[in-house]
């Protein structure tokens, strides 16, 4: 397969049952909903393709309280296929990996920011063990704040850089920024809180999909 042209498209824009797959690999489960929002394909042909991916033994459908999408193990196989091949038509596996690399240098440092988000110095024993952060203490969280910007203007290059050659990565950097602009008027759940768009949701997802669009295991990462 030849690579694409990248100086003839302003971003390559992945096929629809990649962009299914990518979505339940990134976000692990999900419902059809959500799907929908995360392609940013009409809803019949996520429908379709879903239905195929399950006739395919790809993903399968639970149901109950919280119902929704999940790969199987040959599905997970099947996208890092599909990733693969893209990254090999595009020419564009540089460029993810200058990205990644990028991501990496602050990532450490962002889960060192979550923590202090989420723990503050005790007032009353300063050499002792953190306390839970009630955000009683405005310069303590101002502070946290001020990094989460500083870390939030290199994940803007990081995410303008993805988009500009894949078209899947476009709206991480709006995510991060609306998240930010949230934790900054004062809502502070909007920082680290699970199943909400916080900015450690998105960061976290963003990372998954660096990993599945290069091929790397998180264990083999965190091992390296």
């Amino acid at each position: 397969m030849s690579p694409v042209d990248q100086s003839s498209i302003s971003a390559y824009q992945s096929a629809a049952d990649l962009l299914v797959v990518h979505v339940l690999r990134v976000k692990g489960f999900v419902d059809g909903d959500a799907v929908v929002a995360a392609a940013g394909l009409e809803a019949g042909e996520v429908d379709a393709l879903l239905a195929g991916l399950a006739d395919a033994g790809h993903a399968r459908h639970r149901e109950g309280r919280m119902s929704g999408w999940m790969l199987t193990p040959e599905g997970r196989a099947r996208g890092e296929a599909l990733l693969a091949a893209e990254l090999e038509a595009t020419g564009v596996r540089p460029a993810v990996e200058a990205a990644y690399r990028d991501f990496l240098e602050v990532n450490q440092g962002f889960l060192g920011l979550c923590t202090d988000w989420q723990l503050r110095p005790d007032p009353d024993a300063p050499d002792g063990d953190p306390i839970v952060n009630d955000h009683a203490d405005a310069v303590h969280d101002a502070a946290v704040v001020a990094r989460l910007g500083e870390a939030d203007d290199v994940m803007r290059e990081v995410c303008g850089g993805l988009a500009e050659v894949l078209a899947r990565f476009d709206g991480y950097g709006q995510r991060f920024a609306d998240a930010l602009a949230r934790v900054r008027a004062g809502e502070v759940e909007w920082f680290t809180r699970p199943m909400i768009d916080s900015y450690h949701t998105v960061w976290f997802e963003l990372h998954e999909n660096l990993l599945a669009t290069l091929g790397i295991e998180r264990a083999r990462e965190q091992a390296g």
